[in-house]
């Protein structure tokens, strides 16, 4: 029997990531199962759900057992994965499916510039790679999950840029505006309908997208939405001022943008708040110097996930149930995880938070558990609320106040069983 001391405390159920790059053991300088995982139990979430880049990425039940091996002899925490779905291996989804992954994921544009091997068999660049990768999916019954951003509005706008000299930190804004965003989510959203894919859209930055995305519901569309603290809590204000180190896809947006997206985050549009974690070397963050275009997007997030929407419980734009829902409940839920994970109800898996949500505290990027700390330091200062105090797994004590007492390998991961004959 676990007997806890929750005085002053709340107890909270694990957070559950639904969207985070680890990708060991492709880019393991970067971040490894250990750290990463370490990264998660100190940030309050107790189940991350790894997305496919990695080199290469799991589009076969092959690569997913290299993945699969890596994290169950590192990680502290329980793991699911999702399976690339590219127009490259169109072949691998069915057996993909088979092999336990929760869900697909799949990018609408190019690979970024010089990362071929990290997004192997995981874009769809146009309509029709499109369409035949969402009519694969569909045939499995899963989710397939979408970067939404159109190739030729990001090629285009990223060429254009480059040929008129800019190549300053907001040209990566500029060239990544919010329409790119729109019309991606517009025509993933018609071939969804003609395919009859449930669709997941990624890190939703856009106002407009979010209007889409309840109108192809009220349709009767199956379509869950994300966002992250950052679409929420910075602007293209900090591009401009800490230049790569807040880059990110889709880029950041105005202040005014970031404003609205509240709304739909309060009102029930958005299903569920992803970290987006994504660990980079110094050395690659500042491989920028001359053009944006070449530094890597995306930065660490799965230790600020929770503070960021505590403190938007304290400033009365949520409530703390509403905060569950999005970080705990609703993901789980989604990907099928759900009583186990994301609740407390008798017979759950013991994933445990204690905290004060009323306790803020001042970031320091230097304390953080993730490799990639050191790409953190913009964020150095910004007030969160509710530090982690201890985080249980299964029961069992994985952090406790900057301390890490399980051992690595604990972690578990989570197999799905996809048949379709479970799912019906």
């Amino acid at each position: 029997r676990l007997v806890l001391d929750a005085a002053n405390k709340l107890l909270l159920p694990g957070g559950v990531d639904p969207h985070v790059h680890i990708r060991y053991p492709g880019g393991k300088l970067r971040e490894t199962f250990v750290s990463g995982s370490q990264a998660a139990a100190a940030g309050g979430c107790t189940t991350i759900i790894e997305h496919p880049i990695s080199t290469p990425p799991q589009y076969s039940p092959e690569t997913l057992q290299r993945r699969v091996d890596a994290a169950e002899a590192e990680c502290l925490v329980d793991i699911v994965f999702y399976g690339a779905a590219g127009a490259e291996h169109l072949d691998q989804i069915k057996p993909l499916a088979a092999a336990g992954i929760c869900a697909f994921k799949t990018f609408l544009h190019a690979a970024p510039e010089g990362r071929d091997q990290e997004f192997l068999g995981l874009t769809a660049k146009n309509n029709f790679e499109l369409y035949q990768v969402m009519q694969e999916v569909a045939k499995t019954g899963l989710l397939m999950a979408a970067h939404t951003e159109d190739n030729d509005m990001v090629q285009g706008g990223i060429a254009a840029l480059r040929a008129a000299g800019n190549t300053a930190p907001i040209a990566h804004c500029l060239s990544r505006p919010a329409l790119a965003e729109v019309l991606a989510v517009q025509r993933l959203l018609a071939i969804a309908k003609e395919t009859k894919t449930r669709v997941y859209l990624v890190h939703i930055s856009a106002p407009e997208s979010m209007e889409l995305a309840r109108a192809a519901r009220a349709q009767g569309l199956e379509v869950y939405v994300e966002t992250c603290p950052h679409y929420l809590y910075m602007s293209e204000a900090d591009v401009a001022r800490h230049g790569a180190y807040c880059k990110c896809n889709p880029a950041l947006r105005s202040r005014e943008m970031a404003d609205a997206l509240w709304q739909y985050v309060s009102d029930g549009t958005v299903d569920t708040i992803g970290s987006d974690h994504a660990p980079y070397l110094v050395a690659e963050k500042e491989n920028h110097k001359e053009d944006i275009f070449v530094a890597p997007a995306g930065f660490p997030g799965l230790e600020t996930r929770l503070g960021y929407m505590l403190r938007a419980v304290h400033e009365g734009r949520i409530s703390l149930g509403r905060a569950v829902e999005l970080l705990s409940a609703n993901p789980a839920k989604i990907f099928d995880l759900y009583p186990q994970k994301g609740s407390l109800r008798p017979g759950a898996d013991a994933d445990l938070v204690l905290l004060d949500p009323e306790q803020p505290y001042q970031l320091r990027a230097e304390d953080l558990a993730t490799m990639a700390r050191d790409v953190c330091h913009f964020m150095d200062g910004v007030t969160l609320y509710g530090p982690v105090a201890q985080t249980y797994v299964r029961g069992r004590l994985v952090y406790d106040q900057g301390r890490f007492p399980a051992e690595p390998g604990y972690g578990r991961w989570i197999r799905l069983n996809n048949s379709r004959e479970s799912r019906a």
